[in-house]
């Protein structure tokens, strides 16, 4: 299996060795040095429905990079879109969900497939609308933050509140609800006016047992200014 190592403290390569034989998907234009033994190549993942609704959950784009070591073992150097922190993610017995614009990279075993959630969640979250990103397979999985990545582990007895834009990637077993405030019993106007005065947005409320991947962070206020600036320039 492709070996992923995440290289330097701020703004981290993803640095990835592979075999002869072996091959990784990545996002587009993730892709920064390969050695001479790789060959590069834009692949349609899972098909065009999946690809389709890729784009629209994640952000990500039509056409995956896939990477694959065709002349003898290789490595390569990737980098993720936004500016902070990697976290690499072990895919099989637990598979995760995927904020909007984490996904960097995976081995050849694993998928992003788009899954439908409530209409609550839809029309208060950021988290993809209607669709979230999930993984399926058995692999190796990277996401990216922006700032530094943190991961903390929910329970039972312990359940978590978190800004929903510093949530990068969660546990698909655990339930979440997306809530405006982390106040009770005040009803949904009392809790806008809450999350006004306190300068808090939309919180994610999880419960079960798991793991989720945070950063320092807020992404969606960078991903707005990285979208007006690029709207800006056109």
């Amino acid at each position: 299996m492709p070996v992923f190592t995440v290289t330097g403290d701020v703004d981290p390569f993803l640095h990835v060795s592979l075999r002869k034989g072996e091959s990784i998907y990545c996002e587009s234009d993730a892709m920064v040095m390969m050695e001479d033994a790789l060959d590069l190549a834009g692949k349609m993942q899972g098909g065009i429905l999946q690809a389709v609704m890729r784009r629209f959950t994640n952000g990500e784009s039509f056409f995956q990079q896939h990477i694959t070591a065709t002349r003898g073992d290789g490595d390569c150097l990737l980098s993720p879109r936004l500016p902070g922190g990697l976290e690499v993610l072990d895919v099989g017995n637990v598979q995760y969900c995927i904020s909007d614009d984490a996904y960097v990279a995976a081995t050849d075993g694993v998928q992003v497939v788009a899954q439908s959630q409530g209409i609550g969640n839809a029309l208060f979250g950021g988290t993809g609308g209607f669709f979230i990103g999930r993984s399926s397979g058995t692999g190796k999985l990277v996401v990216s933050g922006f700032g530094s990545i943190f991961t903390l582990d929910v329970t039972p007895e312990k359940g978590m509140t978190i800004d929903n834009g510093h949530v990068v990637a969660w546990d698909a077993n655990l339930r979440y609800e997306i809530s405006t405030s982390t106040s009770q019993n005040k009803g949904l106007l009392g809790n806008l006016v809450n999350s006004v005065t306190s300068g808090e947005g939309l919180v994610l409320k999880f419960s079960g047992r798991g793991r989720v991947v945070v950063c320092s962070r807020n992404r969606g206020t960078f991903i707005s200014w990285l979208n007006s600036q690029m709207g800006s320039k056109s």
